[in-house]
């Protein structure tokens, strides 16, 4: 079982739980956050699988949020090719996003994921009781992945939000628990089509292109759903300088997210930085861009190799108009 410092309580009464039942239990501590997702860490990880014996007849447990989950996950998957993972994602965005779907992977220094596997869990366990101990700005990052859903796939989402924004960040409320069924069933539909990100699944990163490489120039201190937020503007920003997608609609990305305190602009004079990152992105091919788009709500479809001015438009639509 891996897990977090901030969830080590839950950890421990899980590991307590198990051993009760006759299970024997190997538990490590990582570092929190992206900072786990590291080579050194899934080696030391690997080691300790080793030493311990680990077999295909053991189960890896990833225990806290994205970044665990997504670790955990690639340890399971290249251990002797492959061993059982079960996901308890302790986290908003890790329930909706990052524990479901089967993607793991570790960042290296030239970009976020960029080292991975596709292997789904054999089960994920979410207890909504959990959220109640999140921070806001946590719970809040982790609707900017819900909401991403209501743009792709499930407008109803949208609405929710909008009629009581604050109902929306209140852990013990059922609209949380309805976001939560509504944000899976829209990844595990698009997931059971195209596991491999072959072809469909792309849509699932809508707005990640420009978030990633955000997360990546400010040195991983925002939050994930922090800079999804923000790249879902940039790229509603970008449909529309394409003349794929109507201004009313970028205008809505925009108040949905402002309504939830997510973050709809950035600096500016970063754009340099931030293309060479994208030029690394996984939807890259050779030198040519691609982005997922929207042509309406509900409606996805890539962007395939936009102008460089037109990129610069829509860097310049969000960000901040200096003091």
């Amino acid at each position: 079982m891996v897990h977090a410092e901030p969830v080590a309580d839950l950890a421990r009464r899980l590991a307590t739980a198990l051993e009760a039942h006759g299970v024997t239990t190997l538990v490590e501590v990582l570092p929190d956050a992206e900072a786990a997702k590291t080579i050194d860490v899934a080696a030391h990880l690997w080691g300790m699988l080793g030493r311990a014996g680990f077999t295909r007849g053991d189960v890896v447990v990833a225990v806290g949020g994205g970044a665990v989950t997504d670790l955990g996950g690639f340890v399971a998957a290249t251990w002797l090719r492959g061993v059982p993972l079960i996901n308890v994602p302790t986290t908003l965005l890790g329930m909706v996003d990052a524990a479901v779907g089967g993607k793991t992977g570790i960042n290296t220094a030239e970009g976020k994921n960029l080292v991975g596997s596709f292997h789904p869990p054999a089960g994920v366990l979410c207890d909504l009781d959990v959220l109640a101990t999140l921070p806001r700005a946590d719970l809040a990052a982790g609707l900017a992945e819900v909401v991403k859903g209501g743009f792709i796939g499930d407008p109803v989402i949208l609405d929710l939000v909008e009629a009581d924004p604050a109902a929306a960040l209140d852990p013990h409320g059922e609209v949380v628990r309805e976001l939560v069924e509504r944000k899976i069933a829209v990844k595990a539909a698009v997931v059971t089509t195209d596991l491999h990100e072959s072809s469909l699944r792309e849509i699932l990163n809508y707005g990640h292109t420009f978030a990633h490489a955000v997360e990546q120039v400010e040195g991983y201190r925002w939050r994930h759903g922090d800079a999804v937020a923000l790249g879902m503007v940039y790229v509603a920003e970008l449909a529309r300088i394409t003349g794929r997608l109507d201004a009313e609609t970028v205008e809505r990305h925009r108040a949905i997210l402002r309504s939830l305190g997510l973050p709809t602009s950035y600096e500016p004079g970063r754009f340099d930085e931030l293309l060479a990152v994208m030029g690394r992105d996984k939807k890259t091919r050779g030198s040519t861009l691609r982005f997922v788009v929207l042509d309406a709500v509900g409606s996805p479809s890539r962007l395939v190799g936009p102008e460089l001015d037109q990129l610069r438009q829509a860097y310049d639509a969000v960000t901040q108009t200096p003091a």
